[in-house]
């Protein structure tokens, strides 16, 4: 099937709602698109219903930010919005990123940086405030030339992960999190980690014995080279092999549209694919 199994929505960071990431990629010729919102369920039903309604299939998902690395993300596929753990997972990662904004408002204050907590939470249009809220509103009002610039001077830096990050759950938490909402864990694009590939093996062979089940093996930033390596690892460690976009939309991510990649979805497990049609 043509399908994109890493895509954003308004409901955290994303440009678009589900019903028009759906339409989006039905527009696109896409058989089957995964929402993975970070740290959020919150758009899953209206993406469900939009899928049934266009005669896509939606797979519901999630994108969990782990503690060990800066960028460690673990995404969920076939997740029941309905699990009490993910729902207070959630709302643990919620009430983190409120707290955070505010420290992230005096940081960019410090750096002579004058953005407003009402501008960010009208950027974001939701409950759950992003990064790419605050470098949208940096960008428009001249702060900085583009979403991109904010995060490399002010919002991925050394300095900010050890002075404003907002505190996460460990990987064994967010797997045992989607294990519990009867979902699938996919090591979300390894490169972004920064390991060399001794590291990001022994990390792999952690996480596999931990619950991991799959390797996000395909992403628009992944080098030929990086593909191979990391097809390599989910054969060694019998992990299933995932991809997708990352799509947040144009205005978030330029230059990222939505992958359709060939993926046979009937090597997952079962129940992830019967969960999708319920």
């Amino acid at each position: 099937m043509l399908v994109d199994l890493h895509t954003h929505s308004t409901a955290s960071d994303g440009q678009y709602t589900p019903t028009e990431l759906v339409e989006l990629a039905k527009q696109h010729g896409l058989e089957a698109i995964s929402i993975t919102d970070h740290d959020t369920v919150d758009g899953l039903a209206e993406a469900l219903q939009a899928g049934r309604r266009m005669g896509l299939k939606v797979i519901p998902g999630i994108e969990l930010c782990a503690r060990e690395y800066p960028t460690f993300h673990i995404l969920g596929y076939g997740i029941s919005s309905e699990s009490p753990r993910l729902a207070a997972l959630c709302r643990e990662m919620k009430e983190s990123r409120d707290s955070r904004k505010y420290r992230l408002i005096s940081f960019l204050r410090e750096k002579g940086i004058e953005i407003s907590i009402e501008e960010v939470e009208a950027a974001a249009g939701g409950d759950i405030i992003g990064r790419p809220h605050f470098a949208q509103v940096m960008a428009r009002k001249g702060c900085v030339s583009s979403v991109k610039e904010a995060f490399e001077r002010y919002l991925d830096t050394e300095e900010f992960h050890q002075r404003v990050e907002r505190s996460k759950p460990s990987a064994g938490e967010c797997l045992q999190s989607i294990k519990e909402a009867g979902g699938m864990a996919s090591l979300a694009h390894p490169y972004q980690l920064g390991l060399d590939d001794r590291q990001l093996e022994l990390l792999v062979k952690r996480l596999a014995g931990m619950g991991l089940e799959a390797i996000e093996c395909h992403y628009p930033k992944h080098t030929q080279a990086q593909t191979a390596f990391y097809l390599e690892l989910a054969y060694k460690y019998s992990l299933h092999v995932t991809g997708g976009s990352d799509f947040h939309g144009g205005r978030v991510k330029p230059g990222i549209g939505l992958a359709a990649l060939e993926l046979n979805l009937e090597q997952f497990p079962v129940d992830f694919i019967e969960k999708n049609d319920a």
